[in-house]
């Protein structure tokens, strides 16, 4: 009968490592979990004396020889594709789904790793999970092959994975990340399509206003330069404009570049972040689904962290990092200092100013009932709602205003060049009228 060797953690988070006597890996992993451990690693001991074998082999002949220099040599640096870029939010939104889905099943977490890298078709994250098992395979744990891509996975996911593997519940916590990550980017969809048709339209009019500034306004100065009258100021205004982007395209684009990267730089000053994220939060009329989106992110983030186990304080860490937006996250440091002064969470998110009282009374009454996970994930669900309603009332607001701006801009082009052409009219009339009087007198 084979042996296999397993590595679990019991309900305190310990590690614990033993062998076995069974007919199979599957009947391994039932008899582990009989005796309340968790496994993580459960591999037949033949297969892993050989793969020990060959890597003290291999070791031993990656060892330099005797009396090579240090450093000596060629250092030939091959980069490996799909190890170095970052991996898009939904891919790993899935990855996490499906790993939970394993784990939950009682697969080995290193068995699931290796079945995910088989079936990935995203080059980043397939290399990615071959990393984490050797280095699971090496002896860390996931939490600590994770944290070795802080591309990919931020702190709130090591921490969180890092909390479940100690309370033994990694597969329940995969889950909270993975309907974390869903609900975020549900929210982040629903915005960028709500900004999808003033986006268009904003650059409908812009390019409508080059092709009459550049090619329509300049016939009609031709025609306007043979008549023998003043034009109105506001057709002077109008053709100067055109002059000006017909004759200076490039100097035109060069300063709106200048203007773009001036903005940059400013919002990555202090003073500039502080007031751009600020001015964000009071836009109307998308300041409000900021605010309730940014809202919704901090206490979705909070409560997931705590429900998971992780330090109170060590969350408001990763919260204020992942805010977002530097008022919420000044708000989230005072309630870090607070907390860590022994104090409550309530006083300062009121002394902030950025959180609603209906958001300050809930997270008061789950301090004072010992159910603040739980209500932190209610405020959270609430707000996703009302940022729905919130993303529609925008919508609704901007059709109109973004209607009425491209009628602005078209509509006052073409009066200006119908100012002088009003114009000619009169006075031609006037010059008939006054040739028929004249006729009529004599």
């Amino acid at each position: 009968m084979p042996r296999y060797n397993y590595v679990a953690l019991d309900a305190r988070g310990n590690e614990t490592k033993g062998s076995l006597d069974v007919g199979s890996q599957n009947e391994a992993i039932g008899r582990v979990k009989e005796m309340g451990l968790f496994p993580t690693k459960i591999a037949e001991a033949d297969k892993e004396d050989k793969s020990a074998g060959k890597k003290s082999k291999a070791k031993a002949a990656a060892k330099p020889k005797p009396g090579g220099k240090k450093g000596g040599g060629f250092n030939i640096n091959i980069k490996i594709p799909g190890l170095g870029g970052g991996v898009k939010p939904k891919v790993l939104t899935t990855f996490t789904r499906q790993l939970a889905t394993l784990v939950d099943a009682g697969l080995p977490l290193l068995r699931g790793l290796r079945v995910l890298e088989k079936q990935e078709r995203n080059v980043n994250l397939k290399g990615i999970l071959a990393q984490l098992g050797t280095s699971i395979e090496g002896g860390s744990t996931f939490s600590e092959a994770l944290a070795q891509h802080p591309k990919v996975f931020n702190r709130l996911f090591v921490n969180m994975v890092k909390a479940g593997e100690l309370g033994g519940v990694l597969e329940v916590v995969l889950k909270r990340l993975a309907e974390f990550s869903e609900k975020a980017q549900k929210i982040k969809g629903k915005i960028k399509a709500a900004m999808f048709y003033p986006v268009a339209v904003m650059i409908v009019a812009v390019g409508i206003m080059i092709l009459l500034m550049c090619f329509v306004v300049p016939k009609f100065r031709d025609v306007f330069s043979d008549m023998g009258f003043k034009l109105p100021w506001f057709t002077t205004f109008v053709m100067g404009v055109s002059e000006l982007i017909k004759d200076n395209i490039l100097g035109t684009m060069g300063v709106m570049a200048v203007l773009v990267v001036l903005f940059l730089l400013f919002i990555r000053t202090k003073f500039g972040r502080h007031t751009w994220d600020k001015f964000k939060l009071n836009m109307p009329p998308t300041g409000q689904v900021v605010t309730k989106v940014s809202i919704s992110r901090f206490t979705r983030t909070l409560g997931t962290l705590v429900s998971s186990g992780v330090p109170i304080l060590q969350a408001l860490t990763i919260v204020r990092e992942t805010a977002g937006n530097v008022i919420i996250a000044n708000a989230v440091a005072k309630v870090h200092e607070s907390v860590k002064e022994g104090e409550t969470i309530t006083a300062p998110l009121e002394a902030s100013g950025a959180f609603p009282p209906m958001v300050i009374s809930m997270v008061d009454v789950g301090e004072q009932t010992g159910a603040l996970p739980e209500m932190l994930l209610k405020i959270a669900d609430n707000y996703d709602e009302e940022v729905d309603n919130a993303v529609a009332a925008m919508t609704s607001l901007l059709e109109p205003i973004m209607i009425v701006l491209l009628a602005v801009i078209v509509g006052s082009i073409v009066i200006a060049m119908f100012l002088p052409l009003i114009r000619m009219i009169e006075i031609m009339s006037g010059d008939e009228t006054g040739d028929a009087t004249k006729k009529a007198a004599d």
